[in-house]
Parts: C-alpha cells; structure tokens; sequence
C-alpha cells in the first residue's frame, strides 16, 4: 500500500502486508533534496481518518438511496445534491437523468409490446374462424349434427367420464379434446362439452363437424342456447356488471401495480365471460354427478379415466395445491393466499390464514352432486359484491382470488402429478422429469404455445395435436 505526501516533493511511504501482520514492516523512503525521514506516525492519522469516514459515507449514501426512491424523482439526483452539493457536475447529473428516463421508457415500451402480443388473436387463428364460419354456412356436412341419436344419452350419463372446455378458441380447444383422447385408454367412455361464445359456435360446431374424435364423444354448444335458463342468466349478468366496475376502477387507478396495471386491466381472459362461466357448472349441467374441468390452454399427456375413482371425501373442489416434501417443508405450487389476497384489511385477515396454500388453477375434479349441497356459486358472487363496496381493494385482479374464497373448505388436495401449470412464463428451464410425469401440462401465463413469444422448446408439447393435415390449417398457415 502506497501513500504518497505532497510536502517539498514526491515523497512515498510504503506499508507492507508481509509476515501476517499489516504494520509489521515498514520501508521508510528518503525524500529526494531532504535530510528528514517519514515514519508511520506521519500516515497513522491519515488512515485512521480514513477507516472512520470511509464506513460513514457508506451509510450514509446507503440512507440517501432509500430515502430518495421515495421522495424523489430520480434516485442519481438526490444522492449527489444531498451527499455533497459538488458530488456531481450540473451536466453529470443531467446525463444521468436522461438515461434513467430512457430505461424507464425502454421498460415500459417492452411490456406494452409484450402485453400485445400476448392478448392478440394471430391472424392465422381469426382467418382459421372466418373460413369455418364460411364453411358452416355453404356445406352441410359442417352443420351434421356432432352426435348420432342413438349417442345423444351419454351427454347426461353419469357412467361416461364427463369433460368441460369453457372457450372460443377452436385451436386450442381441438388441442385438448384430441390429447385428451390419444392420452385414454378407453376414449370411448368419454363425453367432452365444449361451451363457447355465439360468435364462435358455428365455427366450433364447423370444426368438430369435420374432424371428429370418435370414439369419444363431443358435444359443441353456445351461450346463446342457454338463454331459457333465467337464473343462470340473472347470475352471469350480476357478475359480469361488477367485472365491468372492477375493470373501470383499475384502469383509472392503474390496477393498483402503478401504471403498469392497467396494461393487466386490459387483458380480455381477466373479464371474459367465459373464464367465470365455471362458477355455474352445476346450473350448465343438472344431470351430472361429477366432471373434468380444463382450461383451455392444457394438453393432456397422461389417462385421466383414474380420476373419476378419486375419492374427494365429501369435498367439492380436487385439484393440486402442495405438496409434502421428504424435508418436512410443504410446497405451495400455487402460491399461498397472501400472494393473491390483501391480508392488510380485516375482512380478509379475520376469516382466512395467509400461509394456507392456494390451489392450481385449469385442471379440476369437481363433485357436481356435493356442490349443489354448497352455497358455494352464492358465496363467490357474495365476494365480489363485498369487493365491490370495498373499493375492489381485498384481492389482486384476477378470476382466482374470488375463487379461493368461496370454495374455502371445500377443496380436496390431489397428486401433485396430475397438473404442471407456469409454462406460459416462458420456464424452458423446467424439470424435464416433472414435465415427462405431468399427466396435465399447463400453459399458464402470457407466452401461450399458439403465439410467438411461446418458448420454442415447450411449444412442441402443444403442437405435436395440432392437426396440421386439415385443409384449414394448411391454408391458413397456422403455427
């Protein structure tokens, strides 16, 4: 270590660390032109000075940097007029301002761009819509009925293993239905109800028509053939109304993620009907005991007959939420309620415990029998009306929230193998062991596999039950 001392001349002392201790030698150097010779007590001052002020500016600094992110516009111009009015140069710290702003905007800019392409239809899939909507209308064959007479019975027969696909995407919804049948070792036993919009029932109806999956069963029908149903109505009204509020409410206050909320307000499966239809499942289906639900955004890589041998033990809700590990430490996968819900207010902290697990949303055991003995669809529209007088302040946005409140206690955990979701964030690193063994892969998240931003290697699990032999989707040019 060098200390060099302007006095009369270069002068040098030089401190050794050799033999273990720091000032055990010392190598006084004469100055050039002076009979007078430098010892440490001439530096001692000097370094002790400098080991007191050196950890306080640190500190301090450190203080100011807190202090800053929350008092003033720019983190850089605080701590320089603060720490030390010269700290900076008038132009140094102009600079900086600018490359912050320029980062902040950068930012912005990517998730804007990222938020499209997520919430986009490809043009591929609406030109795939238009041509079987087309075709529905020309060909007759489009419009055949799905299902023979003699077939009709099973949509109500509680023998046959009942599937739900709530959705208006014809891609995806063929994704499903076709693994899940390569996946069967009995496709004849199973009934898939697929439900979607008006404006995407004939070319769903088109699709179906044309590419049928028999043995099994597939049944296409439209909201608008449920109109005769009035309180089934009178309840997607009342909770769409207040999705409609709740949508007002975070665009205008930013979604309560400051402003990049509000690019969160406007993605359509937030405030799709469709996406809070399954709250009515045992209203859609009277006839039925128990059901399969899927979102439509899965593919089925395992048998899902075992299923329906599952004991719930009385509950409503089987689906995945944790898991023990040999550690004795439990795993949420899907988080715990503290991540989805506003413990800070009472009406939530009162009634719920922030650690408890949250379950995986997209693949549900659901006991319609035991569900209708619940006032389960009553307590969840109960929870977003409390929501609602709340300021929408009690859950983050999103249609699991409400949820978890109101099958609170009526959820039955199941094998954790039954359903992988998180591959829509875009995980190309997960565990290709976990991945192989899922019987449900989930592509939660925005990077869906029918989009670009999908990851290229976990897109290939979706693809492979694309029918890319259908005239469709060759002249559309999907994927």
């Amino acid at each position: 270590m060098h200390f060099y001392i302007s006095s009369g001349g270069a002068k040098r002392v030089t401190i050794s660390k050799g033999g273990g201790c720091f000032w055990k030698v010392m190598k006084v150097m004469k100055v050039k032109g002076s009979n007078r010779r430098f010892s440490y007590r001439s530096v001692l001052p000097t370094v002790i000075i400098a080991a007191v002020l050196l950890p306080f500016l640190f500190i301090r600094t450190a203080f100011l940097a807190l202090e800053s992110a929350s008092h003033c516009s720019s983190t850089t111009n605080c701590i320089g007029w603060r720490l030390w009015p010269g700290f900076f140069r008038e132009g140094d710290t102009s600079m900086l301002l600018k490359m912050d702003r320029a980062m902040e905007l950068a930012r912005l800019k990517g998730s804007i761009y990222r938020h499209l392409a997520s919430i986009g239809v490809p043009k591929s899939m609406y030109c795939l819509s238009l041509r079987l909507a087309e075709e529905y209308s020309i060909n007759a064959r489009a419009r055949s009925p799905l299902l023979e007479v003699e077939s009709i019975s099973r949509l109500t027969n509680n023998s046959y293993h009942h599937i739900a696909v709530l959705t208006d995407n014809i891609l995806a919804a063929s994704v499903v239905v076709s693994s899940a049948v390569k996946s069967c070792g009995q496709p004849e036993k199973m009934v898939f109800h697929v439900i979607t919009d008006k404006k995407t029932y004939a070319p769903m109806h088109a699709w179906f028509a044309l590419n049928p999956v028999g043995p099994a069963t597939v049944e296409v029908k439209g909201l608008h053939q449920y109109e005769s149903a009035t309180d089934l109505n009178k309840g997607l009204l009342e909770v769409m109304e207040i999705y409609r509020s709740m949508r007002e409410h975070y665009y205008q206050h930013g979604g309560g993620i400051g402003g990049y909320g509000r690019l969160e307000v406007l993605r359509p499966s937030c405030f799709s009907l469709l996406n809070h239809l399954r709250i009515y499942l045992p209203k859609l289906f009277p006839e039925l005991e128990k059901m399969i639900f899927l979102d439509d955004d899965v593919v089925v890589q395992r048998d899902l007959s075992p299923l329906w041998g599952l004991d719930l033990n009385g509950k409503v809700n089987g689906a995945v939420s944790s898991w023990d590990g040999d550690d004795g430490r439990k795993r949420c996968f899907g988080g715990r309620f503290a991540d989805h819900l506003n413990f800070s207010d009472p009406i939530i902290s009162s009634g719920f415990e922030h650690d408890r697990c949250a379950w995986l949303d997209g693949m549900h055991v659901f006991d319609l029998q035991a569900w209708r003995g619940t006032h389960i669809t009553q307590n969840y529209l109960r929870w977003l009306k409390i929501n609602q007088d709340s300021g929408f302040t009690l859950w983050h946005l999103g249609a699991l929230p409400p949820a978890l409140l109101a099958f609170d206690g009526h959820m039955h955990r199941i094998d954790p193998s039954w359903h992988l979701s998180g591959l829509g964030h875009q995980q190309s690193d997960v565990d290709r062991g976990m991945l192989k063994a899922a019987a449900v892969i989930h592509f939660s998240g925005p990077a869906k596999p029918w989009l670009e931003i999908g990851s290229p290697k976990l897109r290939s699990l979706w693809t492979t039950h694309v029918n890319f032999s259908s005239e469709y989707v060759q002249s559309c040019r999907l994927m």
